[in-house]
Protein backbone atom coordinates (compact mmCIF):
# COMPACT_ATOMS: atom_id res chain seq x y z
CA UNK A 1 0.00 0.00 0.00
CA UNK A 2 0.81 3.38 -0.40
CA UNK A 3 2.33 5.53 2.78
CA UNK A 4 -0.82 3.78 4.73
CA UNK A 5 -0.37 5.57 8.28
CA UNK A 6 -0.16 3.16 11.09
CA UNK A 7 -3.27 3.32 14.09
CA UNK A 8 -2.31 6.87 16.79
CA UNK A 9 0.62 8.16 14.32
CA UNK A 10 -1.73 10.72 12.03
CA UNK A 11 -4.66 13.41 12.24
CA UNK A 12 -6.76 14.05 9.32
CA UNK A 13 -6.72 16.84 6.75
CA UNK A 14 -7.93 17.98 3.60
CA UNK A 15 -6.65 20.29 1.00
CA UNK A 16 -9.75 21.77 0.71
CA UNK A 17 -9.61 22.74 5.01
CA UNK A 18 -5.94 24.24 4.19
CA UNK A 19 -7.35 26.74 0.83
CA UNK A 20 -10.88 27.40 2.98
CA UNK A 21 -9.00 28.46 6.03
CA UNK A 22 -6.59 30.54 4.68
CA UNK A 23 -9.29 32.19 2.89
CA UNK A 24 -11.38 33.10 5.96
CA UNK A 25 -7.85 34.41 8.11
CA UNK A 26 -4.63 35.90 6.71
CA UNK A 27 -1.34 34.38 6.28
CA UNK A 28 -0.61 36.12 10.08
CA UNK A 29 -3.33 34.31 11.32
CA UNK A 30 -2.90 31.13 10.27
CA UNK A 31 -0.68 29.62 12.96
CA UNK A 32 -3.87 27.74 14.07
CA UNK A 33 -4.71 29.02 17.24
CA UNK A 34 -8.26 29.04 18.20
CA UNK A 35 -9.25 33.18 17.75
CA UNK A 36 -12.97 31.72 16.58
CA UNK A 37 -15.33 31.32 19.28
CA UNK A 38 -17.10 27.38 19.05
CA UNK A 39 -20.13 28.72 16.98
CA UNK A 40 -17.75 30.54 14.58
CA UNK A 41 -15.18 27.89 13.94
CA UNK A 42 -18.54 25.28 13.74
CA UNK A 43 -20.18 27.22 10.95
CA UNK A 44 -16.58 27.66 9.00
CA UNK A 45 -15.78 23.90 9.31
CA UNK A 46 -19.13 22.90 7.46
CA UNK A 47 -18.41 24.86 4.58
CA UNK A 48 -15.24 22.99 4.00
CA UNK A 49 -15.68 20.65 1.05
CA UNK A 50 -15.40 16.81 1.63
CA UNK A 51 -15.60 15.63 -2.06
CA UNK A 52 -13.93 16.90 -5.33
CA UNK A 53 -11.13 18.41 -3.32
CA UNK A 54 -8.24 20.14 -5.89
CA UNK A 55 -6.14 17.07 -4.85
CA UNK A 56 -8.78 13.95 -5.62
CA UNK A 57 -9.45 16.10 -8.97
CA UNK A 58 -5.84 15.95 -9.57
CA UNK A 59 -4.82 12.62 -8.87
CA UNK A 60 -8.21 11.01 -11.20
CA UNK A 61 -7.13 13.40 -14.07
CA UNK A 62 -3.75 11.95 -13.81
CA UNK A 63 -4.86 7.97 -13.45
CA UNK A 64 -7.86 8.88 -16.26
CA UNK A 65 -4.70 9.94 -18.57
CA UNK A 66 -2.95 6.90 -17.51
CA UNK A 67 -5.70 4.76 -18.67
CA UNK A 68 -7.67 3.93 -15.74
CA UNK A 69 -11.11 4.00 -15.30
CA UNK A 70 -12.80 4.65 -11.99
CA UNK A 71 -16.05 5.44 -10.13
CA UNK A 72 -15.73 8.40 -7.26
CA UNK A 73 -17.24 7.96 -4.02
CA UNK A 74 -19.00 4.68 -4.18
CA UNK A 75 -22.17 5.05 -1.24
CA UNK A 76 -22.00 1.00 -1.49
CA UNK A 77 -18.46 0.93 0.07
CA UNK A 78 -17.43 1.33 3.48
CA UNK A 79 -16.07 5.16 3.49
CA UNK A 80 -17.32 6.24 0.28
CA UNK A 81 -13.65 5.90 -1.48
CA UNK A 82 -12.82 9.04 -3.29
CA UNK A 83 -11.73 6.51 -6.18
CA UNK A 84 -13.12 2.75 -6.93
CA UNK A 85 -11.28 0.55 -9.59
CA UNK A 86 -13.33 -2.25 -9.59
CA UNK A 87 -11.03 -4.21 -12.45
CA UNK A 88 -8.26 -4.09 -9.98
CA UNK A 89 -10.34 -4.58 -6.84
CA UNK A 90 -8.65 -1.69 -5.74
CA UNK A 91 -9.86 1.69 -3.49
CA UNK A 92 -8.09 5.15 -3.55
CA UNK A 93 -8.54 8.04 -0.25
CA UNK A 94 -6.85 10.99 -0.74
CA UNK A 95 -6.31 12.31 2.92
CA UNK A 96 -5.84 15.83 3.55
CA UNK A 97 -2.51 15.95 5.75
CA UNK A 98 -4.24 18.09 8.48
CA UNK A 99 -7.15 15.81 9.50
CA UNK A 100 -5.92 12.30 8.95
CA UNK A 101 -2.47 13.52 10.84
CA UNK A 102 0.23 13.20 8.25
CA UNK A 103 3.09 12.93 10.66
CA UNK A 104 6.54 14.25 9.69
CA UNK A 105 4.48 16.73 7.43
CA UNK A 106 4.63 20.50 7.88
CA UNK A 107 1.09 21.13 6.76
CA UNK A 108 0.29 19.12 9.82
CA UNK A 109 0.89 21.09 13.24
CA UNK A 110 -1.41 20.65 16.36
CA UNK A 111 -2.89 23.95 17.44
CA UNK A 112 -1.77 25.64 20.11
CA UNK A 113 -4.85 26.32 21.88
CA UNK A 114 -7.68 23.69 22.56
CA UNK A 115 -5.19 21.33 21.56
CA UNK A 116 -6.61 18.45 23.57
CA UNK A 117 -10.13 19.17 21.65
CA UNK A 118 -8.41 18.86 18.45
CA UNK A 119 -6.07 15.78 19.33
CA UNK A 120 -9.41 14.38 20.42
CA UNK A 121 -10.90 14.41 17.04
CA UNK A 122 -7.72 13.39 14.92
CA UNK A 123 -7.96 10.31 17.30
CA UNK A 124 -11.64 9.39 16.25
CA UNK A 125 -10.97 10.29 12.58
CA UNK A 126 -7.82 7.65 12.62
CA UNK A 127 -10.44 5.24 14.32
CA UNK A 128 -12.95 5.44 11.85
CA UNK A 129 -10.17 5.04 9.00
CA UNK A 130 -8.75 2.16 10.27
CA UNK A 131 -12.84 0.59 10.85
CA UNK A 132 -12.80 1.32 7.02
CA UNK A 133 -9.71 -0.18 5.74
CA UNK A 134 -10.59 -3.28 8.10
CA UNK A 135 -14.29 -3.47 6.52
CA UNK A 136 -13.15 -3.29 2.53
CA UNK A 137 -9.99 -5.09 3.03
CA UNK A 138 -11.95 -8.28 4.60
CA UNK A 139 -14.12 -7.94 1.63
CA UNK A 140 -11.06 -8.52 -0.44
CA UNK A 141 -10.24 -4.48 -1.37
CA UNK A 142 -6.68 -3.37 -1.39
CA UNK A 143 -6.46 0.33 0.07
CA UNK A 144 -4.02 3.18 -0.88
CA UNK A 145 -3.73 6.16 0.77
CA UNK A 146 -2.49 9.29 -0.99
CA UNK A 147 -2.14 12.73 1.21
CA UNK A 148 -2.45 15.70 0.07
CA UNK A 149 1.10 17.03 0.08
CA UNK A 150 2.30 13.86 -2.70
CA UNK A 151 0.18 15.83 -4.69
CA UNK A 152 1.29 19.64 -5.07
CA UNK A 153 2.96 20.76 -8.30
CA UNK A 154 6.64 19.17 -7.42
CA UNK A 155 5.57 15.62 -6.31
CA UNK A 156 2.45 15.19 -8.56
CA UNK A 157 3.75 13.14 -11.34
CA UNK A 158 5.94 10.69 -9.27
CA UNK A 159 2.38 10.00 -7.18
CA UNK A 160 0.34 9.66 -10.23
CA UNK A 161 3.24 6.76 -11.66
CA UNK A 162 3.37 5.40 -8.24
CA UNK A 163 -0.20 5.27 -7.75
CA UNK A 164 -0.34 3.89 -10.90
CA UNK A 165 2.19 1.19 -10.79
CA UNK A 166 0.57 -0.35 -7.11
CA UNK A 167 -2.90 0.03 -8.84
CA UNK A 168 -1.66 -2.34 -11.41
CA UNK A 169 0.20 -4.42 -8.98
CA UNK A 170 -2.99 -4.91 -6.92
CA UNK A 171 -4.56 -6.10 -10.30
CA UNK A 172 -2.43 -8.45 -10.73
CA UNK A 173 -2.24 -10.06 -7.23
CA UNK A 174 -6.81 -10.05 -7.30
CA UNK A 175 -6.74 -11.40 -10.64
CA UNK A 176 -3.94 -14.27 -9.41
CA UNK A 177 -5.94 -14.82 -6.64
CA UNK A 178 -9.19 -15.33 -8.73
CA UNK A 179 -7.92 -17.40 -10.79
CA UNK A 180 -6.73 -19.71 -7.71
CA UNK A 181 -9.80 -20.00 -6.93
CA UNK A 182 -11.14 -21.32 -10.08
CA UNK A 183 -8.98 -23.85 -10.30
CA UNK A 184 -10.04 -25.05 -6.86
CA UNK A 185 -12.95 -25.10 -7.74
CA UNK A 186 -12.57 -27.47 -10.38
CA UNK A 187 -10.26 -29.38 -8.73
CA UNK A 188 -12.85 -29.84 -6.20
CA UNK A 189 -15.63 -30.70 -9.01
CA UNK A 190 -13.29 -33.16 -10.45
CA UNK A 191 -12.73 -34.76 -7.14
CA UNK A 192 -16.22 -34.91 -6.35
CA UNK A 193 -16.69 -36.44 -9.93
CA UNK A 194 -14.87 -38.71 -9.71
CA UNK A 195 -15.82 -40.25 -6.13
CA UNK A 196 -18.84 -40.76 -7.62
CA UNK A 197 -17.98 -42.21 -10.13
CA UNK A 198 -16.04 -44.84 -8.09
CA UNK A 199 -19.21 -45.14 -5.60
CA UNK A 200 -21.37 -46.14 -8.64
CA UNK A 201 -18.66 -49.22 -9.64
CA UNK A 202 -18.29 -50.28 -6.44
CA UNK A 203 -22.33 -50.44 -6.07
CA UNK A 204 -22.77 -52.31 -9.72
CA UNK A 205 -19.51 -54.95 -8.61
CA UNK A 206 -21.64 -55.48 -5.51
CA UNK A 207 -24.96 -56.20 -7.37
CA UNK A 208 -22.80 -58.28 -9.72
CA UNK A 209 -22.07 -60.62 -7.00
Amino acid sequence: MLNRPTFGGHINSGWGFFHSFRYFCNEKTFSMSDFLSKEERSVRMSRIRSVNTKPEILLRRGLWQNGFRYRVNDKNLSGRPDIVLPKYRTVVFVHGCFWHGHKGCKVYSVPKTNTEFWLAKVARNQERDQEVWRKLEAKGWSVIIVWECQLKKANLEETINRVSGEIVRNGETYRAAKEERRKAREEYRRERKARKEREQSLLEEVKSL
